[in-house]
């Protein structure tokens, strides 16, 4: 795995971790990579130091470790927006999963009942229901019943 720093052209910037550096190259190549902050699909790599740790001088003590990051609590304030975010949209909408594209249509046309729903899409299919005027948005995370 490696890291890079990324920024989009408003400035925004955020690290995304790849599988390696063939990989980088080919999700920026397709137009796969977007900005964490506004959502802009042109973002590039910026210069970044390497993240080397050194041990502290002397023998280690408990008063000199580091503490270990809590993982299951956002660490910015981006993320707590998009955990808060991602609260209220599985709480007041329905996830129908990958067809949403078929069922946002099939509300729009009167065929299902009118509510919120989020779920997930082929490119080409979420492309016409925009070109279509429908009102929809990517989502900056993974639908919770497809994380590991």
């Amino acid at each position: 795995m490696i890291r890079y720093t990324l920024k989009c052209p408003d400035g925004h910037r955020f690290d995304s971790w790849f599988q390696n550096a063939a990989g980088y190259e080919k999700l920026q190549a397709a137009g796969q990579l977007a900005c964490a902050v506004c959502g802009v699909s042109s973002v590039d790599k910026v210069m970044m130091a390497p993240g080397v740790h050194t041990a502290p001088a002397g023998p280690a003590t408990a008063d000199r470790q580091m503490p270990a990051p809590n993982l299951s609590e956002p660490g910015s304030d981006v993320e707590k927006a998009i955990t808060a975010w991602r609260k209220h949209l599985t709480e007041n909408s329905e996830y129908v999963g990958v067809q949403f594209a078929a069922e946002a249509r099939r509300i729009h046309e009167g065929n299902a009942p009118e509510r919120m729903i989020h779920g997930e899409a082929r490119p080409e299919d979420a492309r016409k229901l925009i070109e279509d005027g429908f009102p929809i948005a990517p989502l900056p995370f993974t639908p919770t019943r497809k994380v590991n």
